[in-house]
């Protein structure tokens, strides 16, 4: 009898060879995936044949299973089985179990993915017909452009409805309810009236700011009606190509487009004529139709008017040391000795523009948007006054006169707050304050560029007010950052200048550059002998004497000398150092020693210790040393002359 083995056939370990490179190595194809592999199952599935198929095929198998199991049963089984007679429910629920079961397993697989991922099997992809397609997509194109053709034809239509009826009242009333959604209109009789001025945001000018709005079809006809502010006859801004069912008709003083120019400038620079009447090319004149942006134009020409006229007024009444000038259409006031602040109003209408060819010169932008933050502020002030308090108050002082009783002022505090700055005057302070700054930073720039050791820098606050700045000036020499800095802050007002130094002594200077430059240079004076006595100190050297303003050689224009006397840790060697910051910094170094050399004791002098007074002193070629400052050459210096004794 053999013996019997098991024997386990498997699929081979090594994949199959995809492709053989030219220097031999072989290329496998990678091992197929889980869902790869049930997807190659699945294409093996027949699924042409129906269910009915199926079916019948199941039954049969069943068919034959029942014969199997009827024959192998014994007789008395059957006789014992067939006694129950439940047995076929209880088949059927098994059954009805078992396939919810399955349903049941189906979904969640198909729901939660986590059991199996059903990936799609791929089939041959289906044979495309370019014909076909290209008759589809002209078919497609075809309706397209059927339906955007309707759609022109009927906007068509619509707009030759609308170019006939344009002149209805239902257009020229949609057309005066989105004027009026934007300006105040009221009705005068048979006219329509509009409101252009300021008084509801708290202005007082007298001008009435008035225009009128018609029909399009009244100014066709012939007859346009009068301005209704009387000054004069009303300009008609019409256009017929702007298609509108209404028309407005401002005041002839109103027309056109209005600035304020402002300019700062020396006496001799420019004395021009005060008649200023003209645009630059690239401001437009608004269209004749385009009632919006008119109205917008008119309301800014009036806005430049009232600025003007109450910046005029205040010019004439205050009592400056120098008058302000009021010529025509300018105005001129002095802000510092040699330096005029001219302020101009520029209107120019459709008419003179074109006649207009000098050029505008560079103004303030800033000043300029300045009067007109002042005017609106001034405006704000008007109409909206400080609460009572308590309740029954009385309506109008302010919140610090109210504070007045109770806090005991005396009759000075309240007449500083009965003091205000006009818009002339604070428009005046914001320009000296632009001058000074611009005059500050120009000397702070040019000591940094002339001055090479130390090294100057300059920090400007960003957060400013219109009439003060702030800068932070360090003085510091390169590498001895540590050993001293020298810091200086300097608040820039109006016209003058306020200095607190690092020892906390505070200067107050005039607006005159020379000022600055003399501090500056002699704080980089006293930075240097101050750095060199730190510098002594770390060494080991004794500091004799030093003086921060010497008084002997030639008087300094600007800055001042500083010196001192140093002593090697023996004593036995002396330096003596002088700066003077002038137009330069100028540094000379001398040195002695002892015992000196020429020193014989004879009747009179007979001590030897008379001899370490020391010698002559010596100058020092104090360009010629090595060193990147002035601070490195004396190290170098003190380090050379100390004695290893």
């Amino acid at each position: 009898m053999s013996l019997s083995a098991n024997i386990s056939v498997e699929a081979p370990i090594e994949n199959q060879i995809q492709e053989i490179a030219y220097d031999g190595t072989e290329i496998y194809q990678l091992p197929p995936t889980l869902s790869e592999h049930l997807a190659k199952c699945a294409t093996k599935i027949d699924f042409s044949k129906t269910s009915s198929d199926i079916d019948l095929l199941q039954q049969s198998i069943k068919k034959e299973d029942e014969k199997k199991e009827e024959e192998s049963k014994d007789p008395k089984e059957q006789f014992q089985s067939s006694l129950w007679p439940w047995d076929s429910v209880r088949n059927k629920l098994k059954e009805a179990l078992t396939e919810v079961c399955v349903l049941s397993d189906v979904l969640n697989i198909a729901k939660e993915k986590r059991y199996m991922v059903l990936d799609p099997i791929p089939q041959e992809p289906p044979e495309v017909k370019q014909m076909v397609l290209v008759y589809a997509r002209k078919k497609a194109l075809a309706s397209a452009a059927n339906i955007l053709q309707s759609g022109v034809e009927r906007l068509k239509a619509v707009q030759s409805d609308q170019g006939v009826n344009r002149t209805n009242s239902t257009d020229f009333h949609i057309e005066l309810l989105r004027l009026r959604r934007n300006w105040r209109l009221k009705k005068v009789s048979n006219t329509i009236i509009g409101d252009l001025s300021y008084r509801t945001a708290g202005s007082k000018f007298m001008h009435p700011g008035m225009f009128e709005v018609t029909k399009a079809e009244d100014e066709e006809s012939g007859s346009p009606p009068a301005s209704p502010s009387g000054s004069g006859a009303a300009g008609t801004v019409a256009c017929p190509k702007i298609n509108s069912a209404l028309r407005v008709n401002v005041p002839t003083e109103l027309q056109g487009v209005a600035f304020i120019k402002v300019i700062t400038q020396k006496d001799q620079e420019d004395l021009c004529t005060a008649t200023v009447n003209m645009m630059g090319s690239t401001q437009l004149v608004p269209q004749a139709g385009a009632w919006q942006q008119t109205l917008e134009y008119a309301q800014n020409v009036l806005f430049c008017k009232e600025l003007f006229n109450q910046l005029a007024r205040e010019a004439v009444q205050l009592q400056a040391p120098i008058p302000h000038v009021v010529v025509g259409n300018q105005i001129r006031a002095t802000l510092l000795p040699g330096i005029q602040l001219i302020i101009s109003l520029c209107h120019s209408t459709s008419s003179d523009s074109n006649n207009s060819s000098e050029p505008i010169k560079d103004h303030d932008h800033v000043l300029e948007h300045s009067l007109h933050q002042l005017l609106r502020e001034f405006h704000h002030k008007n109409t909206h006054h400080p609460f009572p308090h308590p309740a029954s108050g009385p309506l109008g002082p302010s919140k610090k006169r109210m504070l007045a009783g109770p806090s005991a002022f005396d009759r000075h505090e309240l007449l500083e707050m009965t003091k205000s700055q006009t818009l002339l005057e604070q428009i005046i302070a914001q320009a000296q304050h632009i001058f000074t700054r611009r005059r500050t930073q120009y000397v702070l720039d040019t000591v940094a560029r002339d001055v090479k050791d130390p090294m100057i820098t300059s920090h400007w606050n960003a957060m400013n007010s219109p009439t003060m700045s702030c800068v932070k000036i360090n003085i510091t020499s390169h590498g001895y950052d540590a050993n001293l800095r020298t810091s200086l802050v300097i608040h820039v007002k109006e016209r003058s200048l306020k200095c607190i130094c690092r020892d906390g002594r505070i200067m107050h200077m005039s607006y005159e550059p020379q000022e600055l430059r003399d501090l500056i240079l002699c704080q980089i004076s006293q930075h240097q002998i101050v750095c060199l006595q730190n510098l002594a100190k770390c060494m080991a050297w004794q500091i004799l004497s030093s003086s921060s303003h010497l008084g002997i050689g030639s008087v300094e224009p600007l800055g001042n000398a500083s010196s001192c006397v140093l002593a090697s840790p023996n004593s036995d060697r002396l330096i003596a150092v002088q700066v003077r910051c002038d137009s330069q910094i100028d540094v000379k170094v001398y040195i002695a020693q002892s015992p000196a050399k020429d020193f014989f004791p004879g009747s009179l002098v007979q001590g030897r210790h008379w001899e370490h007074l020391g010698g002559h002193f010596k100058e020092v070629r104090f360009d010629k040393m090595e060193g990147k400052n002035f601070h490195n050459k004396m190290e170098f210096l003190m380090a050379s002359l100390t004695s290893q004794s």
